[in-house]
């Protein structure tokens, strides 16, 4: 069963809060330790199974970034980001990022309100951005807009901070792919802020239950 999180404002010291609603029932994340171990259980089987690859073409799903449209009532439909992609919600609009389990969300809030977010995923899904290359293309739909504050959210404890620069489909036969031993959100949030060219002032990291996120 999945939980959602509702996130609104930003976490900047003069912005509102950032908040999430947890739906009732639903257990928290697993701790740290056994998540990194069923982290490097992944990892083995990607090995094994031979579906490490090199790193593909920009994803055609990317290469425009979309920004929120108008549902058939009027209301504003939050923009869906998948694993691996990057888009774009206009100013008073929502992204939606389904299904949060071992990823990572970055959601850029602009000054004007407009949000530009990344689904980062640990495993490179078939035509979208891997993470070594997502923080580059998130950069890019960003391109010299100025930034209130940057926001990473979802399961920390799984995350080393290396695999935004190289990714685990990266490492071949015989390297050693680095685990986390425990949560890093200072090495995270380095990572990122030097991967969008941005403060580290200005980012924030949060692990959040897994499930939905919507960030208004």
């Amino acid at each position: 069963m999945n939980e959602t999180n509702e996130i609104t404002g930003d976490s900047t010291t003069g912005g509102v809060p950032a908040t999430r609603t947890p739906a009732t029932g639903v257990k928290a994340r697993r701790a740290a330790g056994r998540t990194a171990a069923a982290v490097a259980v992944l990892v083995a089987a990607q090995m094994a199974a031979g579906t490490v690859a090199e790193a593909a073409a920009a994803p055609a799903s990317a290469q425009a970034v979309a920004a929120a449209g108008k549902a058939s009532t009027g209301a504003t439909a939050p923009v869906r980001i998948t694993e691996g992609q990057v888009a774009e919600a206009a100013p008073g609009g929502a992204i939606l990022y389904p299904s949060v389990t071992s990823c990572l969300t970055v959601t850029v809030r602009l000054r004007d309100g407009g949000l530009v977010g990344a689904h980062a995923s640990l495993f490179q899904v078939p035509g979208e951005y891997r993470s070594d290359r997502i923080l580059s293309e998130l950069k890019r739909a960003v391109g010299g807009r100025p930034v209130r504050a940057v926001e990473v959210r979802g399961a920390v404890g799984a995350w080393d901070p290396g695999y935004f620069v190289k990714a685990i489909e990266s490492y071949g036969d015989g390297e050693a792919v680095p685990f986390p031993e425990s949560p890093d959100p200072g090495g995270i949030a380095e990572a990122v802020g030097k991967g969008l060219g941005q403060p580290r002032a200005l980012v924030t990291v949060e692990d959040v239950p897994d499930g939905d996120q919507t960030v208004r």
